[in-house]
């Protein structure tokens, strides 16, 4: 079995408590994830939060917590490169494919054999591949401001960002910069300085008094160069999908998800769920109310 390191971590009053485990997944590296213990009685399968490319664990530090009340065990992985996560001495690692099998090797080591997948962006397409390669391990599926079809505008805007930020000197700064680059998303937010603020906490880091930088290998960018401009229709992947119940959230400003994209996937899907988060972009941070509301609603209906 994969090995598992543990750390027992009290939050704020305001989450419950987690555990951290950094699995190796081979070449010396390791995987981060947080492990939130189920309100108990439980009520259904583990539920299993992957964010999008450049963030990690941190993204869920709410909603995970809010999951384990309803009485189900969340795992909050961070992706390599990213977070408490190794980085990779070989950035042409950073891809979806071997995201899939660091996932799975996390699923082995944490003793889940089955889960429900929340996906953010990045995170999304990951599920779909899960789904695609090892279908009994995704019991349903969330799937957060992403789809088959990706509208290379939003790809454009982001590719234009990754990797190219520079430290900054205090959180204050820190903030401004993903004010910067995330703002379109966000625009009723533009004036809320307690939203940014809490947005750099979760996507920073400080690495050392005065020096605060992105919390991710700026080396993804090479991987995310390569992409195509126009991505290529990820449909097949997304049917995997099919035997199981789908959730789409979608920011209804979204640069990344059209809404003809969502369209899409409601005519091959046609028992799919959707929830449009108004006036935000890519991606909702699934604590808006429209976002929480669809996820309890889904929650409840799936194993």
């Amino acid at each position: 079995m994969t090995a598992v390191h543990m750390e027992p971590v009290t939050e704020p009053a305001t989450t419950r408590d987690y555990e951290n485990h950094h699995i190796a997944i081979g070449d010396g590296l390791t995987l981060h994830a947080r492990d939130y213990a189920p309100l108990l009685p439980e009520t259904g399968l583990p539920v299993v939060c992957l964010h999008g490319l450049t963030r990690n664990v941190k993204d869920f530090e709410l909603v995970a917590p809010r999951i384990a009340a309803l009485g189900r065990r969340v795992i909050a992985m961070s992706m390599r490169g990213r977070g408490e996560s190794s980085r990779d001495p070989d950035p042409a690692n950073y891809q979806a494919p071997v995201y899939v099998q660091d996932v799975i090797k996390a699923l082995d080591a944490l003793d889940i054999e089955r889960a429900v997948f929340i996906g953010t962006s990045m995170g999304g397409l990951i599920t779909m591949l899960v789904a695609a390669s090892a279908p009994d391990r995704i019991a349903a599926a969330a799937l957060n401001d992403v789809g088959p079809r990706i509208d290379p505008a939003g790809l454009n805007r982001i590719r234009s960002y990754v990797g190219r930020g520079q430290p900054v000197g205090d959180w204050a700064g820190a903030a401004q910069a993903l004010r910067a680059t995330n703002g379109v998303a966000f625009p009723a937010r533009a004036e809320d300085d307690a939203f940014w603020a809490t947005f750099a906490r979760r996507t920073f880091r400080e690495i050392a008094p005065g020096r605060i930088e992105a919390d991710y290998d700026p080396m993804i960018a090479l991987a995310f160069d390569d992409a195509p401009a126009a991505p290529a229709d990820a449909t097949p992947l997304f049917l995997a999908l099919a035997p199981v119940k789908v959730l789409v959230v979608r920011g209804a400003i979204s640069d990344l998800l059209s809404a003809d994209g969502l369209a899409h996937m409601r005519a091959v899907k046609p028992d799919l769920l959707s929830v449009e988060v108004p006036n935000v972009g890519h991606a909702p941070t699934l604590e808006e109310g429209e976002s929480w509301e669809a996820l309890l609603d889904f929650l409840a209906r799936v194993p």
